[in-house]
């Protein structure tokens, strides 16, 4: 008898219609082969080209979420399959939709006392010299509520920054300017929920290109990613507890990356959190997982057997 029968029929959802759609087909095809060499019946399913309601007609048992961007981690995915009844991975819906939006991330975050870089909201009345006094140059610009740092931007001088704004705001209205902290970058994956959250080692990402942009992320072979990271004994459990702090202050539960900026002292602030994170070749929860002695398949299975619904 199979071992993963009881799994059911599972759902890899990809693809999708966001701005992260080849990413997102990337990272499911990924997971779709892991899975079904783990005998897990597996299929997949592009919301861009089916219905949801086939779910249900032909008779899924759960979802294996690997949609990136809007309408995959944003909420509204997790919505629809919990009205359904249909147990997902990841996330629910507020947890979902509060790391999806940057801003109102932040903003809990500043109200469980956890470190964030400091930053502002742009929009077409901002006094952008007085932003550009108060958070320092270069700064970045970035719309609130995409991924993968599409829309993001670096600017060194103030002449450039309501250009920069302008740039965002096609991708977002919503649209943040952040202090650039130059000590690092790095990211914790987390696996599990509540109390028996678990941090994985931190990563270092060490990109060859002026920031760690789209490209680098996902195309560029001289991007490094430094695992372990580097850091001592001491910074290590700090991050790895603040990275578990933040999930849970969001209701994160399953998995989750929790992306970090250290200063130049080397004190470390959370910058965001994914709650869909990437399963590429170029991704960093994988990265991080075999460091932990978890490969991937056995990531897959693990991310799969936590589905819970709503």
């Amino acid at each position: 008898m199979n071992p993963r029968a009881s799994l059911g029929k599972v759902a890899v959802m990809l693809g999708g219609r966001s701005a992260e759609r080849e990413i997102s087909l990337r990272s499911g095809a990924a997971v779709l082969a892991a899975l079904r060499a783990r005998g897990v019946d597996a299929h997949p399913f592009d919301p861009a080209e089916r219905p949801l309601a086939d779910l249900a007609s032909e008779g899924y048992a759960r979802v294996f979420v690997a949609l990136h961007g809007r309408g995959g981690e944003d909420g509204s995915l997790q919505g629809a399959l919990t009205l359904m009844n249909l147990p997902f991975t990841g996330s629910g819906v507020l947890a979902s939709a509060l790391a999806m939006d940057k801003w109102r991330c932040k903003l809990l975050w500043q109200a469980g006392g956890l470190p964030i870089p400091d930053y502002a909201l742009l929009d077409a009345d901002s006094d952008f010299d007085a932003v550009a006094a108060r958070l320092g140059l270069p700064l970045f610009v970035k719309p609130a509520r995409e991924g993968s740092s599409i829309g993001v931007i670096k600017v060194k001088h103030v002449g450039d920054l309501a250009d920069a704004w302008r740039a965002a705001a096609r991708h977002d209205p919503l649209v943040l300017a952040e202090r650039c902290l130059d000590g690092g970058e790095y990211t914790v994956a987390i696996l599990g929920e509540g109390a028996g959250a678990r941090a994985l080692p931190s990563i270092r990402i060490v990109p060859a290109t002026e920031f760690y942009d789209y490209e680098a992320k996902y195309f560029r072979d001289d991007t490094r990613y430094l695992c372990p990271s580097g850091l001592d004994a001491e910074r290590e459990a700090e991050m790895r507890e603040l990275a578990l702090a933040g999930y849970r202050v969001l209701g994160c539960r399953g998995w989750a990356r929790i992306d970090f900026l250290l200063d130049a002292a080397g004190r470390p602030y959370l910058l965001e959190a994914n709650t869909a994170p990437g399963m590429t070749d170029h991704s960093l929860v994988p990265m991080a997982a075999r460091a932990a002695g978890i490969e991937f398949p056995d990531l897959c299975l693990t991310v799969l057997e936590q589905c819970d619904v709503g």
